[in-house]
Order: structure tokens, then sequence, then C-alpha cells
């Protein structure tokens, strides 16, 4: 089974974008669902997740009850993983580092993310960086 992080960001977009059919972040987030792939969050992913779901942007476009229900079943459904391989001057920010360390502590195959400078690596260690699209575009390729 593939095992990925999707990055704050990712999650978020995934979350307004699902009930739409061209969201490419909220088809991952339905893939996931449908069991295509192993979701991996942290407790620092989560914690970015809401702060950035309270942000208006998104207050304006979600319910509070699909907040809620993201949340729930991101609680229920994904792996929750203890970061314990730390990385640090990684990436550009160093919350970005923190969702590195979740991928690494996780031996996830895939951080998927929309930051360009981090997808520019290519990889990290065992852990391929991928962009939604391509991620995307993976698990149709190795759809049955």
């Amino acid at each position: 089974m593939i095992t990925a992080v999707l990055d704050t960001n990712v999650l978020a977009s995934a979350i307004l974008g699902f009930p739409r059919a061209a969201s490419t972040p909220g088809e991952l987030l339905r893939r996931w669902y449908d069991g295509a792939f192993t979701l991996v969050v942290s407790d620092h992913i989560l914690t970015e997740l809401g702060r950035t779901l309270s942000d208006q942007y998104f207050t304006s476009r979600l319910a509070p009850d699909q907040i809620a229900a993201a949340f729930e079943a991101l609680r229920v459904d994904a792996v929750i993983q203890p970061i314990l391989i730390p990385v640090q001057g990684v990436a550009t920010q160093p919350k970005d580092d923190v969702v590195l360390a979740t991928a690494l502590s996780a031996g996830a195959d895939y951080l998927v993310t929309g930051d360009k400078p981090l997808q520019a690596l290519g990889h990290y260690q065992a852990v391929k960086l991928l962009s939604p699209r391509q991620f995307l575009d993976l698990l149709e390729s190795e759809a049955p």
C-alpha cells in the first residue's frame, strides 16, 4: 500500500475541494477515502490545519460541520505519526521541515506538497516529493 503525507496546504485545499470533481487535492482526499493509499498526519500537521482552516478564507467557504467532519475523519482513519526523526534546515520554512519529519518518521513513500522549493528537491532520503497533480497521476497509473 502506498503511504503518503499531504502537507497542510494540500489538506486544506482537499477539504475545500472535496465536493468538486475538478479539484485535484479534493480528488486525492476522495482516493484516500476509497483506500487508494494510506494517509499519514502528525499532531503538528493537524494543529497547522486547524489554524489554516480557521482563516477567514476557509471559514467563509466551509461550514463548521464540514471542518469538524474532516478533522474527525483524519483523527479516526489517518495514521497519526509521532515525529521520531527530526529534520532541520532542509525546507525553506521550519514548519515544512516538521512535515518532512512526519514523512520520514512514518517511512512514507511520498510527501505531497504545493511548495515549489520542496518539490524541486525531488526526494529527501527515501521520501519522494510530489505535487498534488503528480501524486494523482501516480495513483491513476497504479489503479487496477
